[in-house]
């Protein structure tokens, strides 16, 4: 569940790990850390929405099994191949040549971006003139390009906070590999054009005073509508399924969710 500086809880499900992620303004005792220590729960320091991740205690809520299913997964290039091509199935919802190895799918991803770039930005009416920015500088690259920069670091704040959550590894990636994100992109990009990349295209097209501030906040609140984090969870689960191989059982002595998902009454649908 994320914690707000009210107080608002909102319910995540994240299956057996329990996680509390914590916005700004929460006030944790030290006591309430070490109980969530002692029982696997997971705490997440997020900003608002999840815009930013700043820190994580006990990543992976003390449980193995779903690390080990990622790492097999990762490690069989059969099954590598698969989650891949499941990944791309998501994003274009069209149909991916059998015989594409993850090269090719990566080219045919290069080609359908930049279309994607270009519809979103005439739809905005942005001069858009690519995509290109020095990652070393922040504040390199035009006014579009800025905005694109302050909202995927927005939505890979979210992501590697959905991704801790249920368990997995940011670093353990199937597109991208070789970087401590690694997994954290392939699912960020998932959402990319769906979210964030409108909301940095009508920013840019305001041309604001503090374009990465009015980003950040279209962000937070677009991630509040859309409930975004509530669906990064079940997708991942989806993704990862395509590999066909399945999730090991929890070994006998692990650790059991601190807060238990809640037992309904009867089947789904029942009205009380």
């Amino acid at each position: 569940m994320l914690l707000d500086k009210n107080g608002v809880r909102t319910h995540i499900p994240i299956g057996s790990v329990a996680c509390l992620m914590l916005e700004p303004g929460s006030r944790v005792s030290h006591a309430a850390v070490a109980l969530a220590s002692r029982v696997g729960c997971l705490l997440i320091w997020v900003g608002e929405a999840g815009v930013r991740l700043y820190s994580a205690g006990q990543p992976g809520g003390a449980r193995s099994d779903r690390l080990l299913y990622q790492a097999k997964l990762a490690l069989d290039d059969e099954a590598r191949l698969k989650v891949v091509r499941k990944m791309y199935d998501f994003r274009f919802d069209e149909e991916v040549p059998s015989s594409y190895n993850v090269e090719q799918l990566r080219g045919m991803e290069g080609a359908r971006v930049k279309k994607m770039y270009e519809l979103l930005a005439k739809r905005y009416g942005i001069d858009w003139k690519g995509r290109k920015y020095d990652s070393s500088k922040w504040g390199s690259g035009d006014l579009p390009n800025r905005c694109l920069s302050s909202a995927t670091a927005c939505l890979y704040g979210v992501t590697e906070a959905g991704i801790l959550a249920a368990g997995y590894a940011p670093a353990i990636g199937f597109v991208h590999t070789g970087k401590p994100l690694s997994f954290v992109y392939d699912i960020a990009d998932l959402f990319k054009f769906e979210t964030v990349v409108p909301v940095a295209f009508r920013v840019a097209a305001q041309n604001p005073n503090d374009p990465e501030g009015a980003v950040r906040r279209a962000c937070r609140d677009a991630f509040r509508e859309t409930k975004l984090l509530r669906n990064i969870i079940p997708t991942i689960e989806e993704i990862l399924a395509a590999g066909c191989i399945s999730l090991p059982e929890a070994a006998p002595d692990a650790l059991q969710p601190a807060i238990p998902e809640e037992e309904g009454i009867g089947d789904v649908g029942h009205r009380h």
